[in-house]
């Protein structure tokens, strides 16, 4: 079956034209994709290193009163260690490794209300920031 000429050349264009659209779509979705990982990969960093200096601030802080208040004999002193203690041990449960974990957030969240929680009790005003500004726990 022939075509007749001007017939002919529109359906070598019609099928170059769809032709080079889809090499050009999956050029570009291959190239998007490549450029998407990488960005995803700076934020991860960006944002795990924020993380772990947040939780690294609160370990130390931790730490330090609870060595503190040992050496102390006051009753008082014992509810302030038992509170430090679970903060210790979210801290050391927290699962660092692991971006997949479904509740990174919640337990986070929960570690800064136990890290809030334990700087009321020694009556010490809290104040951890990172950003622009200022990057630094406070006391």
């Amino acid at each position: 079956c022939a075509l007749p000429g001007s017939t002919w050349t529109l359906t070598k264009v019609w099928l170059c034209t769809a032709r080079f659209h889809g090499e050009g779509y999956q050029e570009g979705l291959a190239e998007g994709s490549h450029a998407g990982m990488a960005e995803g990969r700076r934020h991860g960093a960006l944002h795990g290193a924020r993380m772990g200096s947040e939780i690294g601030c609160y370990l130390g802080f931790a730490l330090t009163w609870h060595c503190l208040l040992q050496k102390c004999t006051d009753p008082k002193n014992s509810k302030k260690l038992r509170a430090l203690n679970s903060l210790i041990g979210m801290i050391q449960k927290f699962p660092y490794e692991d971006p997949t974990y479904d509740k990174l957030q919640e337990d986070l969240e929960k570690i800064r209300g136990k890290f809030k929680q334990v700087c009321s009790m020694l009556n010490i005003q809290s104040d951890f920031r990172l950003g622009n500004e200022r990057s630094s726990l406070t006391f």
